[in-house]
């Protein structure tokens, strides 16, 4: 017997007259002696206290940092430097460092104690396998935007801009004991969950609506949230959010690929407005360029235009910072999106970590250094 349809709900997008910005970053909580994840979540929350700017994740090895809403990058650096600040005190008290890179080099997925938080407890009995095993960390940028119809078309523009910020981002080169001959592993395993991986191509807002809509009625997701798509509409923030980065390993980093996220929504929001949006690639070069950076990292070549010419990325990222420099101006954000041709002449985090197993040949001694990168990118 056919079960009775639901009513269709309409999905309001918060209207935001100006590009803010929000930042989430999921950072490792390690233990100092044996440089492997630590279950110091519930210490560590407890001693905080009460914030909006530190929460859980899915395991107990994991610590969300979360700015507010900010006006520009300036103010997400004061943002997370005031929650850092504060993290590394409790930290210091309690016994833990913290690191940050999209994995960690030889943690077990299946020691990780899942947070007692009756959402994550739902998301593993229902998924299962692909849920328990991940044990990966990203960083998520929202920017405020006027609309859902320009969500959606600012959404599909930057699908071309993934392989950019992925590998630039990229820093997830080992996992289990080994060197996985990946950039970006997390990505690949993010890739697993029933709703991750890229966007698809809608044509609306309407059609975004309807999709939501379709979910939820069928149970297949209970809130936004399930959506954990590599670029995603926020409605209930107003906020087109970018999640396709590794997490950063230090606060230089962050900070320049927050600029160039930025750089890249409002650039594409002026060309909307303009009716001069860039073509689109076909959704089999986007999975296909998205691929190429997630094994090769900056060394890979992507694909440009649907006929299928091809850059390195090495010689696009410092053509795009150029084009994005007037827009990077106008948002006072110059010196923080000059951080991404920093990356360039020192290695993305998934090379510099590379580069020191090689000289060392010891996964604790990557872990070491990560903790110290980020605790001096703070100073």
């Amino acid at each position: 017997m056919a079960v009775a349809s639901r009513i269709l709900k309409p999905i309001p997008f918060t209207h935001n007259p100006r590009p803010t910005l929000g930042v989430e970053i999921e950072v490792q909580v390690v233990d100092p002696r044996t440089h492997n994840l630590a279950a110091g979540s519930l210490d560590i929350l407890e001693r905080f206290g009460e914030s909006p700017h530190l929460k859980q994740e899915l395991t107990q090895s994991t610590v969300e940092v979360i700015t507010g809403v900010c006006a520009d990058v300036d103010e997400v650096e004061q943002d997370l430097r005031a929650t850092f600040e504060k993290l590394y005190e409790v930290g210091d008290d309690l016994g833990f460092l913290y690191a940050a890179a999209g994995t960690h080099p030889f943690a077990q997925w299946r020691e990780q104690k899942i947070y007692p938080n009756e959402r994550y407890q739902d998301l593993v009995d229902r998924v299962q396998w692909p849920a328990r095993r991940l044990l990966i960390y990203g960083l998520h940028v929202h920017v405020g935007l006027q609309s859902g119809e320009k969500a959606i078309a600012i959404c599909n523009g930057l699908t071309a801009y993934i392989p950019h910020l992925l590998a630039l981002s990229s820093s997830s080169p080992f996992i289990d004991f080994e060197d996985t001959g990946l950039a970006s592993t997390r990505a690949k395993i993010f890739e697993a969950m029933p709703t991750a991986g890229l966007p698809f191509r809608l044509n609306n807002y309407s059609e975004f609506q309807m999709f939501m809509n379709s979910l939820l009625n069928a149970n297949a997701i209970f809130s936004i949230r399930e959506i954990w798509w590599d670029i995603r509409p926020h409605p209930g923030f107003g906020t087109l959010e970018i999640r396709i980065c590794d997490c950063p390993s230090t606060l230089w980093e962050l900070l320049a690929l927050t600029a160039l996220v930025q750089c890249l929504v409002v650039w594409l929001d002026h060309c909307y407005d303009n009716g001069a949006m860039p073509e689109l690639l076909n959704p089999w070069i986007v999975r296909e360029n998205k691929w190429r950076a997630c094994r090769w990292g900056m060394d890979a070549s992507v694909i440009v235009d649907n006929k299928g010419t091809q850059v390195k990325l090495g010689d696009a990222v410092p053509d795009l910072v150029n084009r994005l420099s007037g827009v990077a101006e106008d948002l006072g954000c110059a010196r923080h999106l000059a951080g991404i041709n920093r990356i360039l002449e020192e290695g993305a985090s998934y090379q510099r970590q590379r580069k020191l197993y090689e000289r060392t040949h010891s996964f604790r001694d990557v872990v070491q250094d990560l903790s110290v990168q980020l605790r001096e990118s703070f100073s």
